[in-house]
């Protein structure tokens, strides 16, 4: 095909990925040609000829033989290639014609399960089993010099644990997907004689199921009121607040009692606490807090912070982001990289800082085996960044900065002021060195507060003290950057694969996309699992597969045993859902139903959450009646999705608990009843106009 022989035949991972390794490895020579449509490089060294060319992600899927969707359980699956992907068929083909005259084989994809698993497969089906016998091409970073050092120092064997764990892990979610996802989709199928595109696997189920219990948590907070005091002194003509010492009056007669008493009364300084605080530097990026930050900084969603961090990394700029570690490498060179940098305008200031000091980076505990912390490479930009890419580009620089800095050192004042023996303290914070933080702005900052200077015993004008009324909050929602991080605590999932799943859930309508809600479809997903198919949904059986998937990694379990194991408890699951399969599909498609209803309401949606139908309009025999949250209070009620139209159909609805529909009516009045749930897991039913003339009475 080239005119060559007993050639290194490379396998990268991506078309970037294949041009840099090229240029990096060749001493002598380096060509393209192209062959059927796709590029391959000639590397020459005075030893070697090195041909490399790419895949484009995967080129191998996983299937179903059957090739019917209506099929379930399915257990048989096999590797085959990813026919519709584009230019994927020429690609296999000419991967398979080199190997036939390459001496030797490498595999140079990303190092990590997924990259593994792509290598592995080419290696295996498209080379002819070579993936024992390959060379494993290990780097964290496409520089040139990380590139060359990476081919100085192969070895065979390298990253097949990797590989195995890989592809387990794919038959694994292939398996649950395929036949959970069938499951949902046939008892719909058969109940509305609709087909809806319903997805569920073996890590969505319990990261949904987050979301849903968060959900439900603040659907049964009570808000409890609560009072908090303030005062407000003057000393040589500063004014300055104070708190009571209390920070939570539960009794609104002890807060007025306080109030009272301490009006237009003296005030004095009974004590004060000097303490110095130290901030230490924050850690190097891993995957999950890049994308933690990114969303703090700027609400760029995880896989979108991904997206970009590759593009990065593609472009030797960072190293390789899909990390879990907190620690840089000590085989870098810092100076040099902080060096470079510095050449860069916007960086030499801080560079030059840095440079007059000894580096030694403040790291975290986490690890990981395969790549470092995130970190830039001090290459320089060739094109010039995008926007968006160039605010997490200098993000990644000026943590990686910080990592260097000293602590950040604040005085903190603690003064103890007396009212009638009532207590208040007044703090003051002074920063007196910023640290790290001279190397992270402006994403970080502090806010000093100055107070008149004082000694015990002096008095204090009282300008005025005053109760606030707050309430106790719930829980916040989740962010999709918490929900990932969420995620990561309880072991479910990879660091590459979680913000991927959240997409999912957001596409398939399961949650919302900002502040996380679960939908009514997300809610009744996961109640029909927890009533069917609890032992999947849960998190312990999730992350059980993961620790076994880590043991198939280090050659310590088989990857049949984790296979058979999660088989026997999917069988029993879903031979206890097809039981069920018309009462869950009935239910399911309920929810779809008044989905359908709820997104022709323009109006509603725009102004509050629907968050389910409960019946027909009794005031205009035409409109749905819906149960809906307000945006700007909270508050739920009942209302008419012929609002826009003029129907005002509205009545209150209880604002704690978890309202489920009856699909009844009442007997007087013809209004929908509702079943409550209280946090208690008492459950009522309830006539949702206020007006009924049995409202107070329990319908049967």
């Amino acid at each position: 095909m080239l005119g060559l022989k007993n050639y290194t035949l490379t396998i990268c991972e991506k078309p970037d990925t294949a041009r840099k390794i090229a240029k990096a490895i060749a001493t002598d020579d380096c060509r393209e040609v192209w062959i059927d449509g796709v590029q391959v490089h000639i590397a020459t060294t005075k030893e070697k000829t090195f041909v490399v060319c790419y895949a484009l992600g995967h080129l191998y899927t996983l299937e179903d033989p059957t090739g019917n969707r209506h099929v379930y359980p399915v257990f048989e699956v096999e590797w085959v290639p990813v026919e519709k992907k584009f230019k994927v068929k020429n690609i296999i083909k000419v991967i398979g014609k080199l190997a036939k005259d390459a001496s030797d084989f490498i595999n140079a994809c990303d190092f990590d399960q997924e990259g593994e698993v792509i290598g592995y497969n080419i290696l295996k089906y498209a080379c002819g089993n070579k993936q024992e016998k390959a060379y494993r091409a290990k780097f964290s970073m496409l520089t040139e010099e990380e590139l060359r050092n990476s081919f100085a120092s192969m070895r065979q064997g390298t990253g097949i644990g990797l590989a195995k764990a890989g592809r387990t892990r794919h038959v694994l979610d292939f398996i649950y997907g395929v036949n959970l996802s069938r499951a949902l989709v046939e008892s719909v199928y058969k109940s509305s004689k609709r087909f809806r595109n319903l997805t569920i696997g073996r890590v969505q189920g319990p990261t949904l199921s987050f979301v849903i219990e968060r959900e439900i948590e603040i659907r049964n907070h009570v808000p409890i009121p609560y009072w908090q005091i303030n005062a407000k002194f003057e000393k040589d003509g500063q004014t300055f607040n104070a708190r009571y010492e209390k920070e939570k009056i539960m009794k609104l007669i002890e807060a007025k009692e306080v109030v009272t008493i301490c009006k237009e009364k003296d005030a004095k300084v009974t004590n004060i606490k000097y303490l110095e605080k130290t901030q230490e530097p924050p850690t190097p990026f891993n995957l999950s807090d890049l994308q933690r930050e990114t969303y703090r900084l700027f609400r760029f969603s995880p896989s979108f912070t991904l997206s970009i961090a590759e593009r990065l990394y593609l472009d030797a700029l960072i190293s390789y982001p899909r990390t879990s570690s907190q620690k840089l490498p000590r085989s870098i060179d810092y100076r040099n990289i902080v060096r470079s940098l510095g050449s860069m305008g916007v960086y030499t200031a801080l560079a030059c800082s840095l440079l007059c000091k000894r580096l030694i980076p403040h790291e975290g505990n986490k690890d990981d085996p395969a790549h470092p912390a995130i970190y830039p490479t001090g290459e320089i930009p060739r094109r010039k960044l995008e926007g968006l890419e160039w605010k997490v580009y200098d993000l990644i620089v000026k943590r990686f900065f910080a990592t260097f800095g000293d602590s950040v050192i604040r005085e903190n004042v603690s003064v103890m002021i007396n009212i009638s023996d009532y207590n208040f303290i007044a703090e003051s914070r002074t920063t007196t060195d910023f640290g790290w933080m001279s190397y992270y702005k402006p994403y970080t900052s502090l806010v000093d507060i100055e107070l008149p200077p004082m000694q015990v015993s002096d008095t204090v004008k009282n300008l005025g003290v005053k109760s606030v009324e707050k309430y106790t909050q719930s829980s916040p929602r989740f962010s999709q950057a918490s929900l990932v991080e969420k995620m990561e605590r309880e072991v479910i999932g990879t660091k590459a694969t979680r913000a991927e799943i959240v997409h999912m859930l957001i596409e398939r309508n399961y949650i919302t996309r900002e502040s996380v809600e679960a939908t009514d479809l997300g809610f009744a997903v996961v109640e029909m699992m927890q009533r069917y198919m609890p032992d999947i949904i849960a998190t312990e059986f999730t992350r059980t597969v993961e620790k076994q998937l880590e043991s198939v990694e280090c050659d310590k379990f088989e990857s049949k045993k984790v296979i058979d194991g999660a088989i026997k408890i999917l069988t029993k699951s879903l031979s206890k859902f097809r039981s069920k399969e018309s009462e869950v599909g009935k239910e399911i498609s309920d929810v779809i139903a008044s989905s359908d209803v709820i997104a022709s309401s323009d109006v509603i949606a725009r102004t509050s959450f629907v968050q389910k139908q409960v019946g027909s309009c009794v005031l205009c025999n035409a409109g749905i009646l819906l149960i809906i949250r307000s945006r700007q209070s909270g508050k739920r009620f009942i209302g008419c999705s012929n609002y826009e139209k003029g129907c005002k159909a509205s009545m209150p609805l209880p604002q704690t608990g978890i309202i489920r529909t009856s699909k009844k009516t009442c007997d007087r009045c013809k209004w929908p009843i509702v079943f409550v749930k209280s946090k208690n897991k008492h459950v009522w039913k309830m006539c949702v106009n206020i007006n009924c003339p049995t409202k107070n009475k329990i319908h049967s």
